[in-house]
């Protein structure tokens, strides 16, 4: 198994007119590619604090990530926007598609960032429009699709690139339970395909469930900015 994500005794605090609030406090992991991680805990625990460090979104205060062996807050703005992009993928609670593009470009987003899609990346987006169960779909607006189908939108962006590590915070938050499963069982099956490590933050047990009872799978809970197992 390829290691792809080292975390080393991370903490992050913000500065408040008092004490520094401790959102995190020593929080360490190390997971490979293939695995499915799931992460659950109350809100207010470091969840979402925890992803935003490790898509290179928020620096810790102390310890330190790897992704794919690069800590990407050793690297100027720059390439670490460049990193995220070709490394990392997202998927939000809100599925952050551009209104005015088709369900095809929306998809070539990540791409389109650094220039035009080739054949190649035009096919490669429409397969996995295929893939989501969208082949049909790929000329309409976000706006003419359901939000399960504008979610599965959002996970067809995020492999694009095919990345190392596959983030998603609350991706099934704003979905009704069956539209919700459909979601997750894609997410587990292009890791499946891409051999990402996929790591998922939910409140919903039943998801939850769903990700950690996979062979690869590893349920983890978040308690007052601890990661427990």
């Amino acid at each position: 198994m390829t290691l792809v994500l080292e975390v080393d005794a991370v903490s992050k605090a913000f500065p408040t007119p008092a004490d520094p609030l401790v959102v995190l406090e020593g929080v360490s992991l190390v997971a490979g590619a293939g695995e499915r991680l799931v992460v659950t805990g109350p809100s207010g625990s470091g969840k979402s604090t925890l992803l935003a460090i490790l898509g290179g979104l928020e620096p810790p205060t102390t310890g330190h990530i790897s992704v794919a062996g690069v800590d990407p807050f050793r690297l100027s703005a720059a390439r670490r926007a460049a990193f995220r992009n070709q490394r990392i993928g997202f998927v939000f609670q809100e599925h952050h598609l551009l209104e005015s593009c088709t369900a095809l470009e929306n998809v070539l987003l990540p791409v389109l960032a650094t220039g035009r899609a080739s054949a190649p990346q035009v096919e490669r987006a429409r397969l996995l429009l295929d893939r989501v169960g969208l082949a049909s779909r790929e000329r309409h607006l976000p706006a003419e699709l359901s939000g399960g189908e504008r979610q599965r939108v959002a996970v067809a962006r995020a492999v694009m690139r095919e990345p190392m590590l596959l983030l998603a915070d609350e991706p099934t938050g704003q979905l009704d339970s069956q539209a919700a499963v459909g979601v997750v069982d894609v997410l587990t099956s292009m890791v499946g395909e891409t051999g990402s490590l996929l790591l998922v933050v939910t409140h919903d047990d039943q998801i939850a469930t769903r990700v950690a009872d996979h062979p690869q799978g590893r349920r983890l809970h978040m308690l007052d900015g601890r990661l427990l197992p």
